[in-house]
């Protein structure tokens, strides 16, 4: 990589306000994952009815007094933290390539999730109603049109699932703890468990929704497949999935905190 762009990197990420709007993006994420916690929460007390995704989440902050202005500012924040992300992917030095390259392509991928995000909280702010489950239900029809769409439908949930097996790979092994300065004691403990518990929570969601991927493929049928609020909703009719929803509700809860928390401790 050009020395002269990753000095220019460097010289970005080391920029008090930016990293101030970074960490704010962290605090925006929490909200959002928190709301999403709170909404499968009362998907089961409503039987069924709940859009516990993050078009429900920004959908609250939105219908919540001054929401359009809370909305823009957690918008502005996300979009800050993915550029953040992508920045520190160019800035980023190690003594292995392999192991150098490697890190700056999760960087990259944590930026364009970031960015994502934001994207949905401004078309949320202006007015638009994205349907994830809609989206990924017309992708997942588009694929099968191909020829071996239904492989390739097949394995997109696989790449999934493998998404959600490192997620709950990381809270297990906590390995997140390498990206934060989490003090020592009981307070600690507490913090790093807050992450533990959500990064297994959202790992565990992402395997619903590939198993609904899985299954649209076997099937040859795009109605079965859905995002994140589809994923918990499926939940809701198996035997003891209202439990399993509660529980994911509270890991996404604890995610949300955490999150309050890693902005704050974040090691940059």
């Amino acid at each position: 990589m050009d020395d002269r762009l990753q000095s220019a990197a460097r010289r970005a990420e080391s920029a008090r306000v930016f990293r101030a709007f970074a960490r704010g993006g962290y605090a925006a994420s929490g909200l959002v994952h928190g709301l999403i916690g709170a909404l499968a929460i009362v998907l089961v007390v409503r039987h069924g009815r709940a859009e516990a995704d993050q078009v429900g989440a920004l959908t609250s902050i939105a219908e919540a007094p001054f929401g359009l202005a809370a909305l823009c500012a957690v918008a502005l924040l996300l979009f800050a933290l993915g550029v953040f992300h992508v920045v520190h992917g160019f800035a980023l030095e190690r003594d292995s390539r392999t192991r150098r390259w490697g890190r700056r392509l999760a960087e990259w991928g944590q930026g364009v999730a970031f960015c994502v995000m934001g994207g949905i909280a401004t078309a949320v702010a202006v007015g638009a109603r994205p349907d994830p489950d809609r989206t990924t239900r017309d992708a997942s029809r588009g694929l099968l049109t191909l020829p071996g769409g239904t492989v390739l439908l097949i394995l997109v949930g696989i790449g999934v699932a493998g998404v959600g097996a490192a997620w709950i790979w990381m809270g297990v092994s906590r390995s997140f703890r390498k990206q934060m300065n989490i003090p020592v004691g009981t307070r600690g403990h507490a913090i790093a468990a807050l992450g533990a518990i959500g990064f297994v929570a959202k790992g565990g969601a992402l395997l619903v929704i590939a198993v609904l991927l899985g299954a649209a493929g076997f099937q040859g049928d795009s109605s079965s497949a859905g995002a994140l609020d589809s994923a918990i909703t499926a939940l809701y009719d198996v035997p003891g999935g209202p439990a399993c929803i509660v529980c994911i509700g509270l890991g996404f809860s604890a995610y949300g905190v955490f999150c309050l928390f890693r902005a704050r401790l974040a090691d940059f």
